[in-house]
């Protein structure tokens, strides 16, 4: 079978049993179809969806998006997790606005060249929203590729990916490439999946050589496993007389740069040095609350919360623009954490 059968086969099947309603989808404009490719990464289509009607809500075109506060930015995304992609979707708006009139650049150069598009989300970008021609090569393309050519090794090695752009490049058609692109994605999301994959009803089964050869599980070659480092914080849930809780802007840099957290420390010794500098009342009247575990992709945090309540803040550090007191019912409509919204939203804390 050659390569043109092989894109035939898929687009057949994307007909019959692709995604063909996705909100992004209609109208399917540069602007949703760049926000959507950001969105979904690493994160699955049913929980992007209503980020994604949300968001569009509030920011509609990238005019908007460059002219909205971080913290509105930041507050629409929470939840999503990998605040990065906020920062620089907010980021490359505003270059747009600078140097290309408001939109998004059409050339694959131009757009790799702004902040949080790569290679294949440039391609996605520019194949759905224009029609252009330019290949993908997400996590379940890599996934499809590494079973049906019988690709070894772990894809994230410049080799292997190497190869694996190559092959994407040769499937290209000639025509209808924003449901190419769509199709890839869509058969490995819903057919060719990472595991128990639909092999009795894929349409590539017969030149499929993870099929052929049983290697269907064994493809694509996972990551070499290593132990994930552990990290322990303390983290100090402050409440004022009024039930309003202390927020923290977190570093620019760094896990959930800019969003607003809980204090935190490494150890309770700075953590009570920070209080009596910060707070009025009695510091040392903290209850310990249960821990909480939170998996990174690259570590482990042990978040070790203690609440206390204090009279307020000491008048030196009043005008500290990176403490803000905020009240429970308006947690919702900041930009926090997930897991520190999972702690605020516990019972009892």
């Amino acid at each position: 079978m050659t390569t043109v059968d092989i894109t035939s086969r898929l687009l057949t099947w994307f007909d019959q049993h692709g995604r063909h309603d996705l909100p992004w989808q209609h109208p399917r404009t540069p602007y949703r179809v760049w926000l959507s490719e950001i969105m979904l990464q690493q994160t699955q289509v049913s929980v992007v969806i209503s980020y994604f009607q949300r968001f569009i809500t509030a920011l509609p075109d990238v005019p908007a998006l460059a002219n909205a506060p971080q913290d509105e930015v930041l507050a629409l995304w929470s939840g999503l997790g990998y605040y990065a992609r906020a920062r620089n979707l907010h980021a490359t708006a505003k270059l747009c606005v600078q140097h290309h009139a408001g939109d998004l650049p059409r050339s694959l150069a131009a757009l790799t060249a702004l902040p949080g598009i790569g290679r294949s989300t440039a391609g996605a970008i520019v194949s759905q929203a224009w029609g252009d021609t330019a290949p993908i090569l997400d996590g379940n393309v890599k996934r499809v590729l590494c079973r049906v050519f019988g690709v070894a090794g772990w894809p994230g090695t410049a080799a292997i990916e190497k190869k694996l752009w190559l092959l994407a490049d040769t499937l290209l058609p000639k025509a209808r490439l924003a449901d190419w692109t769509q199709a890839q994605m869509d058969f490995g999301a819903t057919l060719c999946t990472r595991s128990q994959p639909a092999c009795t009803q894929c349409p590539l089964q017969d030149v499929c050589v993870a099929y052929r050869e049983a290697r269907t599980l064994q493809l694509p070659t996972p990551k070499p496993s290593k132990a994930l480092p552990q990290r322990a914080v303390h983290m100090l849930i402050i409440e004022d007389a009024a039930g309003r809780i202390l927020l923290q802007r977190r570093p620019p840099t760094g896990i959930w740069a800019s969003l607003w957290s809980l204090p935190e420390h490494d150890d309770i010794d700075s953590a009570r040095h920070w209080c009596q500098q910060h707070l009025q009342g009695d510091v040392d009247d903290a209850h310990t609350l249960p821990s909480l575990l939170h998996g990174f992709s690259h570590f482990r945090l042990h978040i070790h919360p203690q609440r206390m309540q204090v009279n307020g803040l000491r008048n030196s550090v009043r005008d500290n623009d990176t403490l803000r007191w905020v009240t429970r019912d308006a947690l919702t409509r900041i930009g926090l954490p997930a897991p520190i919204r999972k702690l605020l939203m516990r019972p009892n804390t």
